[in-house]
């Protein structure tokens, strides 16, 4: 998957296609190298999708005490 790709998908289309790549692996007609390609591709998913939660995590507004908002991470 290129990268470029993978920047642009959201992160429910990034779970969605590890959902397929995953579905795609658990076919018994795939062969050992497309097994591996597939499982490769799907951890490229779980990692921009774990990219894209911890950038989401850092994004989250608090309240602090003079009802101001904050954000985490900075």
């Amino acid at each position: 998957m290129a990268k470029k790709q993978e920047e642009k998908l959201s992160l429910e289309e990034a779970l969605g296609k590890l959902e397929e790549t995953i579905t795609k692996l658990q076919s018994e007609e795939v062969s050992l190298e497309e097994s591996f390609e597939l499982y490769k591709e799907g951890m490229d998913f779980v990692k921009l999708c774990s990219e894209t939660i911890e950038q989401v995590e850092k994004k989250v507004l608090m309240l602090n005490q003079e009802g101001k908002l904050d954000e985490l991470g900075d």
